[in-house]
């Protein structure tokens, strides 16, 4: 099991000593305590020096998290060997009120529909070994005026151009190429204001893992399955790893006997995702009543500058004949398509993060309204979360199925043993507390395994066994 006293003592190397102390006992308080995690919360949870205002004065404090949390992966995390990728997406969070830093109308996937909140952005890097997603930084979206009158532009001249093409009497564009336009250069292009956020935000983890973490390749979902995106990740000298639309006009690169003919021939065939060429299957595999196949090929879309590696997903009901395909493409044309594959499913791991953020580590329940205290309360849920999956992996060596209820279950029992053992007139032997906690601890885990063969855990082997006072004196 990890012990987790090096940490703090690294912590120092990013932190004030002050708030690397306040740090260890907000965080002991949330590994115990059950329901909402709120500053006043935690205050009840926390051990001696843990007030309320404490607790309130750590979370208007600057705080720098991607070095908190770089430091924390490079130290206790990243192995050399192992193979990672950087990922992003954003979470919306459904707020109340009207004072709250960021708050806006936001579109939530899981309501469909705009919601009012706020929404972070999170850049995380996934373990292509252990597939476990670390949260490196959260940003804020925060959208200027500008930005918001540009989006009612754009949603108005889009209605009305869906309203032209319903027009029966609109005037028909001549077919061909209008007279007097010329060649662009589409790598030449203006990025969104979201994309130049996203692009800061890409750049600044980059630079802090710069020499100690090998990155190539940037993972995002359908949304960023576009042009502009793909520029974007490639003037971070990364490759995307993205999805395009199920009908995405995609065209064969031109055969030899067609340039024979025509030289400067750009496109071939257009693809035909009914009819996919046999000869570009990889994989084909049958699983119940299901068959899925797995077609790989380099194509052109008219609005890519670029050759694009291309793989087709396509799920066939054996029995109804009904397909389904999804199309994933990256920009690294040696990519292998089982690769690309796994590395895109790979991307979800970040939703577990904000699922874990939001249920356990208080990502829902904070009710700053300031900009630095929504900051910290972000950085905290995500960084708690980062280290209880390093502490999950000590305590699944004995629970193999363990969670992260599994894992507050058992600090909570062990916080109750520990006071409870304060009570007694005099200690009883290392031995015999470390049983008496053993047992107590696995009373609430879900996953406790057999009751009668315990592995036994000693005193430190999940960490915080010193208690504060032997940590700060440590520090």
């Amino acid at each position: 099991m990890p012990d987790i006293l090096p940490l703090w003592l690294s912590l120092q190397a990013v932190l004030p000593k002050t708030v690397c102390g306040q740090l260890i006992r907000i965080v002991m308080a949330m590994l115990v305590m059950p329901g909402t995690i709120t500053q006043l919360g935690i205050a009840r949870w926390t051990e001696k020096g843990g007030s309320y205002r404490t607790v309130h004065r750590f979370f208007h404090t600057d705080i720098n998290w991607l070095e908190v949390t770089c430091l924390f992966f490079q130290r206790f995390v990243h192995h050399q060997a192992d193979t990672h990728l950087l990922i992003g997406d954003e979470t919306v969070l459904k707020k109340a009120g009207k004072v709250t830093y960021g708050l806006d109308w936001f579109f939530s996937s899981l309501a469909e529909k705009a919601v009012p909140g706020v929404a972070f952005f999170g850049l995380a890097l996934v373990n292509v070994r252990k597939r476990q997603a670390y949260t490196l930084c959260a940003e804020q979206v925060v959208r200027t005026e500008a930005e918001k009158e540009q989006a009612k532009k754009n949603k108005q001249a889009k209605q009305a151009k869906q309203k032209a093409k319903t027009k029966t009497d609109a005037p028909k564009k001549s077919p061909g190429r209008p007279k007097g336009s010329k060649n662009k250069n589409k790598a030449d292009i203006v990025l969104s204001a979201e994309l130049q956020r996203i692009q800061g935000w890409a750049k600044q983890v980059l630079a802090a893992l710069a020499g100690k973490v090998v990155l190539r390749y940037f993972v995002l979902d359908g949304h960023f399955g576009t042009h502009p995106a793909y520029q974007r990740v490639r003037q971070l000298d990364l490759h995307l790893v993205s999805k395009l639309h199920h009908n995405a006009a995609l065209f064969l690169l031109p055969t030899a006997t067609e340039l024979a003919r025509r030289p400067r021939l750009k496109y071939g065939a257009k693809l035909d995702y009914d009819a996919l060429p046999p000869e570009s299957r990889v994989r084909c595999q049958e699983a119940g009543e299901y068959r899925q196949e797995i077609y790989q090929m380099a194509c052109r879309h008219k609005d890519f500058a670029d050759v694009l590696n291309i793989v087709i997903v396509v799920k066939t009901n054996r029995e109804t004949n009904r397909r389904a395909h999804v199309v994933l493409f990256s920009s690294d044309r040696s990519l292998g398509a089982v690769t690309l594959l796994d590395y895109y499913t790979l991307r979800f791991q970040i939703e577990f993060e904000f699922r874990d953020a939001k249920q356990h580590w208080g990502l829902s329940d904070f009710v700053c309204v300031s900009q630095k205290a929504v900051a910290n309360s972000v950085g905290l849920a995500f960084f708690v979360g980062n280290l209880s999956a390093h502490l999950l992996e000590g305590l699944r060596e004995s629970f193999p199925d363990a969670g992260v209820s599994d894992l507050k279950s058992y600090y909570r029992g062990r916080r109750y043993v520990q006071e409870t053992l304060k009570c007694l007139p005099e200690f009883a032997d290392e031995i015999v507390c470390a049983r008496v906690m053993e047992q107590v601890c696995r009373l609430g885990l879900i996953h406790s395994g057999p009751q009668g063969s315990p592995k036994g855990l000693s005193g430190g082997q999940l960490g915080f066994s010193a208690g504060v006072g032997a940590l700060e004196a440590a520090a």
